[in-house]
């Protein structure tokens, strides 16, 4: 899957990164693949310094403390067809056995009722950091050279795309589920938005 997305008109400068306008130094969360630049953008935005972890087949997972610090990186646990477990895309369970991503159990924030409701699905904006799969796989052999990432001891260019997939085919999904969100498809690149012209079911296929 690629997704198609085009750049944002109007944009603000956080720190000097540009960000759709509108968009509040608080409310980034910051996600994707590894190798993505994720650690690099968190730290020149001076935000929280530590990675979080994010079941997303858990009830309630926007409710986490993980996410009371922000801007922050998150990585996500993705339950997929065949695990009873949620596994991130880095897990080797996974990287031996890749199935597809199972969106019914995906956990979606509710919609807001009332008027003194948190509005769970307007409270965080989602920086997805997609770069192109043979940008991050040239990335992260570099990384492999240092053994800095052990994440990069066993890889493949065909292991990356299916990551990177997974988390285009949530981000797809979270934009059809009403969620706030973005892509960069370069490091610390300009933000672009989802053009969904099919409506149709998301794919899961990793």
């Amino acid at each position: 899957m690629t997704l198609a997305s085009v750049e944002f008109e109007d944009i603000t400068l956080i720190k000097g990164i540009p960000f759709p306008a509108g968009e509040r130094f608080r409310q980034i969360i910051v996600t994707g693949p590894p190798g993505s630049g994720k650690t690099t953008l968190v730290t020149r935005l001076g935000g929280w310094p530590e990675e979080g972890y994010l079941d997303l087949a858990m009830p309630n997972w926007w409710r986490s403390p993980i996410l009371t610090f922000r801007p922050r990186e998150v990585h996500f646990g993705f339950p997929f067809v065949g695990f009873d477990e949620s596994l991130a895309v880095f897990d080797r369970e996974w990287l031996e056995a890749p199935t597809p991503l199972d969106l019914g159990r995906v956990q979606i924030p509710p919609a807001k009722r009332w008027f003194f409701n948190i509005d769970w699905r307007r409270r965080y904006v989602f920086d997805f950091q997609l770069l192109p799969p043979e940008r991050l796989y040239a990335v992260r052999m570099a990384r492999m050279d240092k053994g800095s990432h052990p994440v990069d001891q066993v890889l493949s260019l065909e292991q990356v795309r299916r990551q990177v997939a997974v988390y285009e085919a949530l981000a797809l999904h979270f934009h059809r589920c009403g969620l706030r969100l973005f892509l960069r498809t370069t490091f610390e690149g300009r933000p672009r938005r989802i053009v969904d012209t099919e409506a149709g079911p998301v794919s899961g296929i990793a």
